[in-house]
């Protein structure tokens, strides 16, 4: 009789087991999320973090003295397709914003720099960009995909994300958003589909 008893209890704990192992199983498939959608979740509403960017064009840019501009953030690299989409739509809002206190920041990461010229040189950019050759910017704004681009309002806040290519009322939403102060609505978005993990665009 124990040893019935024993059985019994042994074959319903192994059961329970597998049966949580299914629903895990059945619950990841159901909410599955590519890993680069994720690419700087946890920066949003957070202090963006420092760092002293060299710049192509000779110099650097260090973010902590851009205190009091609205900074739309950029990662990319040459080689990402979905980096070519949105290069005029950036370069065309840093035209249309760059006198009204607006920041365009490139960051372009896992590139050589002859590739990385050639795709400024293609796209005419002339906003700020710059290598993040040993890879301290990338990993401290969790960046695991690109593109994904961080919009930083004025106090150096983390406002808002989007990862994949943005279109350009998208981004011009969100820059007058942020130029009026305004915090309400989406603060994260993301084009599904169009962005890459860092190791699939290598050069």
């Amino acid at each position: 009789m124990e040893r019935s008893v024993s059985r019994f209890v042994v074959v319903s704990i192994f059961a329970a087991i597998i049966l949580s192992v299914i629903s895990l199983l059945a619950w990841g498939l159901l909410n599955k999320s590519s890993i680069t959608g994720e690419s700087g979740a946890t920066r949003v509403g957070k202090v963006a973090p420092d760092f002293d960017l060299p710049l192509f064009d000779g110099g650097s840019l260090k973010l902590s003295e851009r205190r009091g501009n609205v900074i739309v953030l950029n990662f990319w690299s040459s080689t990402c397709p979905p980096c070519r989409e949105e290069a005029p739509i950036f370069e065309q809002a840093w035209r249309q914003y760059k006198e009204q206190g607006v920041l365009f920041v490139g960051a372009n990461i896992q590139d050589y720099d002859e590739g990385a010229r050639e795709f400024i040189d293609k796209f005419s950019i002339t906003y700020p960009n710059g290598p993040d050759r040993n890879g301290h910017i990338t990993i401290d704004y969790g960046v695991v995909g690109m593109p994904v681009t961080f919009f930083v309002d004025p106090e150096g806040i983390v406002a808002r994300r989007w990862v994949g290519s943005i279109d350009g009322p998208q981004l011009t939403t969100w820059i007058e958003d942020l130029l009026k102060g305004h915090s309400s609505g989406d603060v994260e978005g993301g084009n599904e589909g169009s962005y890459f993990k860092i190791h699939e665009v290598t050069p």
